[in-house]
């Protein structure tokens, strides 16, 4: 197996793996935190990084029908939540290519590092 390398998203307050601590977004990401995964709340994030993805099914979820892939952290293979790939509902396609974390496998952490704005 190669070496893979992590992707720091920047910022302050970053969404990181509850069990490794694999940043994994950050708050500029955060699309809503109105949604519910199997453990509890989740939130809706635009972009995550240093995940790796399983294959795609097909799930019957309270909004319609969506074909999803389950999310898991790079470092630790620890399940985040899930990506989804496509709604057959055409109200639920702002959801595609969008992550859902579940809140009880994520954390968030501000950053003490300040960001250089004139690089």
């Amino acid at each position: 197996m190669g070496k893979w390398f992590l992707v720091h998203p920047g910022g302050r307050r970053l969404y990181t793996c509850q069990r490794c601590c694999n940043v994994l977004t950050n708050r500029e990401n955060l699309l809503s935190t109105g949604f519910r995964g199997q453990s509890g709340d989740a939130y809706l994030f635009k972009k995550v990084d240093n995940i790796k993805v399983g294959d795609t099914r097909t799930t019957d979820m309270m909004t319609g029908v969506h074909i999803v892939r389950d999310v898991y952290c790079i470092r630790c293979s620890r399940y985040l939540g899930w990506t989804y790939e496509f709604a057959t509902v055409p109200q639920q396609r702002y959801k595609e290519g969008r992550y859902v974390l579940e809140c009880r496998y994520i954390k968030e952490q501000v950053s003490n590092v300040m960001e250089d704005s004139t690089l």
